[in-house]
């Protein structure tokens, strides 16, 4: 009697946590759609899509570039002219356009839930599930941490600007009034392009964690007695994700480190040209744009290299536990050591103590390569089934690709070597002729 009440409740409970889960998922749905709707950026029916674009062409084309023709100021005082805005104005809605429409193609062909993979966490763990929970609630949190500090520091400049600007700064009709007006709109103006950018670089990190967090729940079958059926179906289910993260995003990275290098390179010739005027007053804006989009570009690459590491790292840890697996079977074999003995002195390898930690990726690294033993059980699987996971690992690498291209740390190398030998060239082309 009591093991059929066993039987009866665990699929109670299964279905219990399941429909709990459920509803907190739905919960950070709702939250996550209202901060779209916030943002002007939910395009769930034809009114709010009507409406999402037209914010969205008023403050990416239509303030900036009626405020760069109408306050050029050229005749203002040094400290109040704007030679670069030009820079600032077409890297920044270049971008809110880029992310804007990327937004707009994957709410339209995907879905909110989709888009989020919230429909693939039906069968994931309760760790797993809850960890994404958190991340997706603390998103736009995130998304706050970089657009508010960016935004005092545009709003305190601009403010300044138009109130020490006195009447030398293009007006209509009542000054107090036109100048706020025309603050306002600058400011939500800058605003909304820096967080719709930075939406989509918060969101593509998101995605990311959650595969992180998979590949952490599925180091631990190497901790266990699993078969190869059970790990391969599931390595390709997370190698597949990666395949649709890649695709998905492939063209916005790709589009992202081209423009933020265009933009950085345009930025570093015109300061450093000769007769250039550089203040804090006339290059604040400039480098608060290249701030912006430098840490955009960041987020992106560093979230991409992250979970290629991550995946590779679990052919080092097949690679240990194969070895381990098959030290302790020829071990029995010769009769050197007692199989209970062996047991008893092995150490559980603690396959992600460091993955949970924001430190730097070194730690992981090191973890990986300590000399932890596997734990291995009494009815392994044979050695055949084992080399032969271990070279489909070792030749089906997962990770985030962009048009074949993967992106881990060599790839991060190579561009920042390709990036500092194109600005060690653009200062001695300015710098060195000067």
């Amino acid at each position: 009697m009591e093991e059929d009440e066993r039987e009866i409740l665990v699929p109670m409970n299964k279905s219990m946590s399941s429909d709990y889960q459920t509803h907190e998922g739905e919960g950070e749905l709702k939250r996550f759609r209202s901060g779209l709707t916030w943002m002007f950026l939910d395009q769930s029916n034809l009114w709010r899509a009507g409406l999402s674009w037209s914010i969205f062409f008023l403050l990416t084309i239509g303030v900036p570039l009626v405020s760069h023709f109408v306050f050029s100021c050229s005749s203002c005082d040094q400290v109040h002219r704007r030679p670069f805005d030009a820079i600032v104005q077409l890297s920044l809605s270049i971008f809110a356009t880029l992310s804007f429409v990327s937004l707009s193609c994957f709410a339209r062909r995907y879905g909110v839930r989709r888009f989020l993979f919230l429909d693939k966490l039906f069968d994931v763990s309760d760790k797993v599930h809850q960890g994404y929970t958190d991340q997706l609630h603390r998103s736009l949190k995130l998304l706050s941490a970089f657009v508010l500090p960016c935004f005092v520091a545009d709003g305190a400049y601009k403010i300044w600007w138009f109130i020490s600007g006195g009447t030398q700064i293009p007006y209509f009709g009542n000054i107090y009034l036109s100048n706020t007006i025309a603050c306002t709109l600058l400011m939500c103006s800058w605003l909304y392009r820096t967080s719709i950018f930075f939406l989509v670089c918060v969101l593509f990190r998101l995605i990311c964690y959650l595969q992180i967090l998979r590949l952490e729940d599925f180091s631990k079958v190497f901790e266990r007695e699993s078969d190869v059926d059970s790990i391969l179906k599931e390595h390709l289910s997370i190698r597949r994700n990666l395949k649709i993260i890649s695709h998905r995003f492939r063209l916005f990275i790709l589009l992202t480190v081209i423009l933020v290098t265009a933009s950085q390179f345009t930025s570093l010739l015109v300061t450093t040209e000769t007769g250039s005027m550089v203040n804090i007053f006339t290059a604040g804006d400039l480098a608060l744009c290249s701030i912006t989009l430098v840490t955009g570009l960041f987020i992106c690459l560093r979230s991409a290299a992250k979970i290629t590491h991550r995946a590779q790292s679990i052919t080092c840890l097949a690679a240990k536990w194969h070895a381990c697996a098959t030290i302790n079977t020829f071990d029995d074999l010769d009769d050197e050591t007692p199989k209970n003995q062996i047991n008893s002195s092995q150490q559980v390898f603690p396959v992600n103590a460091h993955w949970e930690s924001d430190n730097d990726e070194g730690d992981a690294e090191d973890e990986l390569d300590n000399t932890n033993m596997v734990p291995i059980h009494a009815h392994t699987i044979s050695y055949q089934k084992r080399q032969a996971l271990v070279s489909y690992f070792e030749n089906n690498r997962a990770g985030i690709t962009v048009y074949g291209f993967m992106l881990d740390r060599s790839s991060l190398h190579t561009i920042f070597a390709i990036q500092m030998s194109l600005t060690l060239w653009i200062l001695n082309k300015t710098i060195g002729i000067s």
